[in-house]
């Protein structure tokens, strides 16, 4: 990592054949002045090997995890690592290998970075070639998300940092739950340069409806106390709309008046909505306390989950 002022992350998990064309992609575009961390996320179909490095003229090493772990946290491992051996004047970028993060982007992202003083700039996505129903689901989170923690999250994992950024969020535990809920909560200075997401190499994504729904539900984790807070107060407007309801209906039903069937509906459908509003808010407290539970692990992932480093062979025999 000496000799490159350029440091990119990437996870692959069993997806080797996109991992060679970004390899192909970055030593064409930067030479040797990238070095690329690729973090092996506990592949056992395809792992990636040294010489794959080198067949693509690729500097760089292999995280080789000890198990799956998932997408978050291998990127978590990864920046735990390179901030171990980052030099001065060194800047990092995390990009996902399929293709859909382009490599011809990243000159723009640090050209804004360097232009603009900001200690991170991410990838807000313009044009999209996703499948309708996840660009459905995702236009609807998008606003949940707000409407929950009050903040805006247009932006996933493609981005460039600073040195001491990514020092920073390698020592914030929420950066292996959700890293662009952590780069939102971290409060250092943020770019966005909107970028159009390009077409996956190969193959086809391994992200299904239930994964995604997981991830996105864990950007609002880092968010807990937000979001109970929020819930709460809506959960507060619902009880009392239901007790003004109930005795309203007690004090016509007392002065003789006959009440309307439907104002019972009503109250009936009201109380309903704040039992359903409670349990959530104590689901939200409980997810609020697993992560406030988690402070006692380690923040660098990488004293854990690493099994070993290998380095392909034009760094051994340079570093030799």
């Amino acid at each position: 990592m000496s000799s490159t002022s350029l440091i990119v992350v990437t996870p692959v998990y069993e997806d080797l054949e996109t991992l060679r064309q970004l390899l192909l992609e970055l030593t064409r575009i930067f030479g040797n002045n990238a070095f690329i961390v690729v973090v092996d996320d506990g592949s056992v179909e395809s792992p990636v090997q040294p010489q794959h490095l080198e067949a693509c003229s690729a500097k760089g090493v292999i995280l080789r995890l000890n198990r799956n772990i998932g997408h978050q946290r291998a990127i978590a491992v990864g920046l735990g690592y390179v901030c171990e051996n980052l030099l001065q004047g060194q800047r990092i970028v995390i990009m996902d290998a399929d293709g859909e993060d382009s490599p011809a982007a990243i000159a723009s992202l640090l050209e804004r970075m360097d232009k603009e003083d900001q200690d991170i700039v991410v990838a807000k996505r313009g044009a999209r070639s996703d499948a309708v129903w996840f660009k459905i689901f995702y236009f609807f989170y998008c606003h949940l998300f707000r409407i929950l923690t009050g903040r805006r999250l247009g932006f996933g994992n493609f981005m460039a940092l600073q040195p001491w950024a990514a020092r920073r969020l390698v020592t914030m535990q929420e950066t292996a739950i959700h890293l662009a809920g952590a780069v939102v909560a971290s409060q250092m200075r943020i770019g966005a340069h909107q970028i159009d997401r390009g077409v996956r190499y190969a193959g086809k994504s391994k992200m299904k409806l239930v994964p995604l729904v997981v991830h996105g539900f864990k950007g609002l984790i880092v968010f807990a106390e937000e979001v109970l807070v929020r819930i709460g107060v809506a959960c507060a407007i619902f009880a009392a709309l239901s007790l003004f309801g109930a005795a309203a209906a007690i004090s016509l039903d007392l002065l003789g008046y006959s009440v309307p069937s439907s104002l019972a509906i009503l109250l009936g459908t009201s109380f309903l909505l704040l039992m359903q509003t409670g349990a959530t808010a104590l689901m939200t407290l409980f997810l609020a306390g697993l992560v406030r539970s988690s402070d006692a692990q380690p923040p660098n992932l990488h004293q854990r989950y690493l099994e070993r480093v290998e380095q392909c062979p034009r760094v051994r025999a340079k570093a030799s």
